[in-house]
């Protein structure tokens, strides 16, 4: 939630969760979201100042355009098949499959099927 005075509102939200205490918790990931029609949907399932661990859920012919990021990332299917594409080279992953997206390397990602992946964002 934003509040009308910048945003403070989501930057201690943030921070709280940064603080939070994590609580052991045995889940399938694949449970943790859902698809929704026409949509990308994500949760994120864990965020620390070393980096983030976030759940997406994309429906068929979805995806992400190409953008870059500053740190390293590993993309971990769990469910259905995608494209990735690193710096022009396409490939094809299925459930099982994971990358390393290289930091500053350009990216993108496309639904070639329903899709589940884990996103892991290592901060350097």
């Amino acid at each position: 939630m934003i509040c009308e005075r910048g945003g403070i509102q989501l930057i201690e939200k943030e921070n709280q969760k940064e603080n939070q205490k994590t609580t052991p918790k045995v889940e399938k990931l694949e449970d943790l979201i859902a698809y929704q029609k026409g949509s990308v949907v994500s949760r994120e399932i864990i965020r620390k100042s070393t980096g983030t661990a976030t759940i997406f859920a994309f429906d068929l012919g979805q995806g992400l355009s190409e953008h870059t990021a500053p740190f390293d990332a590993l993309v971990h299917i769990i469910d259905g098949q995608a494209e990735i594409t690193i710096s022009g080279k396409a490939y094809n992953l299925a459930r099982g499959d994971f990358i390393i997206l290289p930091a500053g390397e350009p990216h993108s990602l496309k639904a070639t099927s329903r899709f589940k992946m884990l996103l892991v964002m290592i901060r350097s």
